[in-house]
């Protein structure tokens, strides 16, 4: 990792001495919302400005542009999107702000009308901010004008269109990634959920090819880090658009067999491509991270074909008890939704028996909000916020029954973990190979595999002492529970 970031010091070092700084703006800051897949665009753009010869700022409010990468999936990510450009311009006036993403392929008009925003760049675009916002690249093939829509600052065009992936590791970030690099493999979209606007701001499905996956893995690898995460907005379809069709099984069949990364983490996975052979590599290897992320949005059977969904309740049962039985200590989760059109108290306590009655470790609950253009925002029995207020609690408070029997189960047991942060109180930051994570007596550096022995679980934090690491920077020391940090 280290030799990453030299590397990428030193060729910003010889642009600076070439002459190749960018004369529009010196210093960028990109923001992400939403999932993982666009925190992968969000590398992308951020390799493309460094590039630029721009310096990367600290924070949103020391750089001279700003990049917001937004997510529409909810009202309440376009308000959070609304909500930090409005900060951003309070507090950095003279900024510049670039806004891209999911929400500006969406909603172009609505964003460029808010103060202080410069730019709004659709998905369709979004490959070019870097022109648009800092101009040709110097010494470049030239740059090709731009449709523009509704205005000269307004860079939106048809999404279907698009067949570029943007793809690019996650060398630096927040959170875990400083540890765990994300790759994006897989972007867009060919189902068509009712409820659902991501297909029409992301596109069609596409594959990043078998062989730029390796190179990315194995320059990941080179840096140093430990365990990788590959992601899509809908990672089971990866290989479906070539010719002929390759499987995503195969993909991670091939990621372990010709590089050599330590542990591999998969992101969410629809329930029909876990097909048994990926479920049976997946329990045999220990190099993939025991978690896995099904989304099943209702275990009613009416809410499923309302949305549109390709699953029925019995099926998508089978596929979690198979991944159960495969990994005994897998976390399981779900993304689950409340309140759609027309959910009666029947289906809700159809849902709510249903997620009872199988080992999930964790709930992903979402309140159902309209989206324009979607069937869903047409129906008729729209429910009453107050009541999909209700059901949202219901479930959380049975995930979070769920998620204190599962980290008590390994109370007294040994964890694989990797080091996230150093805490100021004497405890290191870990994530579970199970997706738990662990506060670890004594200061780690991070990009760690450690073993650590979970001696207790306390407010839905658990705590051990780390029984083998690579190299402590200090040793344990008498230290009160830490604060928790926001991941």
């Amino acid at each position: 990792m280290q030799n990453q970031q030299l590397r990428l010091r030193h060729g910003h070092k010889n642009r600076a001495a070439s002459g190749y700084y960018n004369s529009t703006v010196s210093s960028y800051y990109v923001y992400s919302f939403g999932c993982r897949a666009t925190q992968a665009d969000s590398a992308v753009l951020d390799r493309q400005l460094l590039e630029r010869g721009l310096e990367r700022a600290h924070s949103a409010e020391d750089a001279d542009l700003v990049v917001l990468n937004t997510c529409t999936v909810t009202a309440e990510a376009d308000k959070d999107a609304r909500a930090k450009i409005r900060r951003i311009q309070r507090e950095n006036p003279a900024c510049k702000i670039l806004v891209t993403g999911c929400y500006a392929q969406r909603a172009p008009q609505e964003l460029a009308a808010i103060p202080g925003v410069a730019w709004v760049v659709g998905n369709s675009h979004k490959q070019h901010v870097a022109d648009i916002a800092c101009g040709p690249a110097s010494g470049g093939s030239g740059f090709v004008p731009l449709r523009t829509l509704y205005s000269q600052n307004v860079f939106v065009d048809d999404i279907f269109a698009h067949t570029e992936l943007m793809a690019a590791p996650v060398f630096d970030g927040a959170g875990y990634e400083k540890t765990r690099p994300n790759l994006k493999v897989q972007d867009g979209c060919d189902n068509r959920c009712s409820f659902c606007v991501i297909p029409f701001v992301r596109g069609q499905s596409r594959s990043l090819r078998r062989e730029d996956v390796l190179r990315e893995m194995d320059a990941l690898v080179s840096a140093g880090y430990r365990e990788v995460v590959i992601s899509g907005i809908n990672l089971g379809r990866w290989g479906k658009d070539f010719s002929p069709e390759q499987r995503f099984e195969d993909l991670v069949r091939g990621i372990l067999d010709e590089t050599g990364v330590e542990r591999l983490r998969l992101s969410s996975i629809e329930p029909m491509d876990w097909s048994d052979e990926l479920i049976e590599h997946c329990g045999s290897s220990p190099r993939i991270a025991r978690h896995a992320h099904v989304p099943l949005q209702s275990g009613s059977d009416r809410m499923l074909r309302l949305m549109h969904r390709k699953y029925r309740p019995w099926h998508y049962a089978e596929r979690i008890r198979k991944i159960r039985a495969a990994m005994p200590d897998c976390a399981i989760g779900a993304d689950v939704m409340v309140g759609f059109p027309g959910e009666t108290e029947a289906d809700f306590e159809e849902n709510r028996a249903f997620i009872a009655s199988l080992p999930f470790t964790y709930l992903h609950v979402f309140t159902y909000s309209p989206r324009e253009g979607t069937p869903a925002a047409t129906m008729s029995n729209q429910v009453a916020p107050e009541v999909k207020r209700e059901r949202n609690r219901i479930l959380r408070e049975l995930a979070a029954g769920k998620k204190q029997m599962f980290q008590e189960s390994f109370v007294g047991k040994k964890l694989s973990t990797i080091t996230l942060s150093v805490h100021e109180h004497g405890f290191t930051e870990t994530l579970t190979s199970n997706y738990q994570k662990l506060w670890s007596r004594g200061e780690y550096a991070p990009n760690q595999i450690l073993s650590v022995r979970v001696e207790a679980v306390e407010s839905g934090e658990m705590f051990g002492c780390i029984e083998r690491a690579d190299t402590p920077l200090r040793s344990a020391f008498a230290g009160q529970k830490p604060e928790t940090p926001v991941l």
